[in-house]
């Protein structure tokens, strides 16, 4: 994991679950207290930006997700999910 601010731009290609799986890394190591505060302080800049990705990430799924609607009872097609 690289420790400057700058070194976000690889976090646009990351998956959700990379994403996910590198922000718990860095909660981790931020609640056990052991890293010195220069490498704290670009761990959590880093975290903040892979929890924006992830973020949106889960705002892109939401609404792609369709909702079935039903006519008497019966799937009838579907229809976008109200993302309110």
């Amino acid at each position: 994991m690289a420790d400057s601010p700058a070194s976000t731009d690889d976090i646009k290609l990351m998956s959700f679950e990379a994403a996910l799986r590198e922000l718990e890394g860095i909660v981790g190591k931020l609640e056990s207290g052991q890293a010195p505060l220069a490498e704290s302080i670009a761990i959590y800049e880093r975290g903040e930006a892979l929890k924006a990705h992830c973020e949106a990430l889960l705002k892109q799924a939401e609404m792609r997700i369709e909702k079935i609607t039903l006519r008497n009872g019966q799937p009838a097609g579907t229809e976008p999910l109200d993302p309110q």
